[in-house]
């Protein structure tokens, strides 16, 4: 794939993170030749968030392989609907139905341990530091701290919003699945990969494997890149 082909790869965050969440993967990108957009959500609303994420889009060289983590699979459900949007790649990652919410999937599986470490101070749900273990635990602690301190977190009834459109059903995807994660259930993220009839690589991490297993998460997204056009969603 040559430097005049190659896709950009945008990325879109999750809850308790930021558009760093990325850091170990996007130098890997850069240094394969791709231009990389890490945007960064205000967690207010869905429609902001996509809107947020389409807009970057106008700085794209070519077509956009769109990367979300977590809640920012919600985010890519909605944004990737664009015509700009090649391929799609969620890692451990919701992906609502089109008119649904993000909770509609959750609550058909247990709660998972994240729940029992969070506060909602001002409107907003925090992640108490007791919860980064549950969150990002295959991560050395000085990792962890990072991740705490420099988390965003998201107005209480984000999850409740109904999210306007469904990419997946329409764009080539992609699905990372973290076995050991204790933030989304891992069931729950078999069922949205099969689902979606995504490419499912599984790997045994937390929520966060694009910082415990960055090389993993970038060969998902460069195979994504590799085979746009090549294969398409049922």
């Amino acid at each position: 794939m040559s430097g005049q082909t190659k896709p950009t790869i945008v990325f879109a965050h999750g809850l308790w993170a930021d558009g760093s969440c990325y850091s170990k993967v996007i130098p890997r990108l850069l240094a394969d030749g791709f231009q990389v957009i890490s945007t960064q959500n205000h967690l207010n609303t869905v429609a902001d968030d996509a809107a947020a994420v389409r807009t970057s889009f106008a700085r794209a060289a070519g077509p956009v392989v769109l990367v979300g983590h977590s809640y920012g699979g919600t985010v890519i459900t909605a944004a990737g609907t664009d015509e700009r949007v090649a391929a799609l790649v969620y890692i451990c990652a919701f992906a609502p139905e089109e008119g649904d919410t993000t909770l509609v999937d959750q609550d058909k599986y247990p709660p998972t341990p994240i729940f029992k470490h969070i506060e909602i101070v001002e409107g907003r749900i925090w992640l108490r530091p007791s919860g980064v273990p549950e969150f990002a635990g295959d991560l050395p602690e000085a990792e962890q701290q990072l991740v705490w301190s420099t988390q965003m977190a998201p107005l209480a009834d984000l999850f409740t919003q109904a999210v306007l459109g469904a990419a997946w059903k329409h764009k080539p995807t992609s699905y990372i699945v973290g076995s050991n994660d204790r933030t989304i259930q891992p069931e729950l993220q078999r069922f949205l990969a099969a689902r979606m009839k995504a490419k499912i690589t599984e790997v045994a991490s937390s929520h966060v494997p694009m910082l415990s297993q960055p090389q993993r998460v970038y060969d998902v997204i460069v195979d994504a890149a590799a085979n746009i056009g090549r294969r398409s969603s049922s």
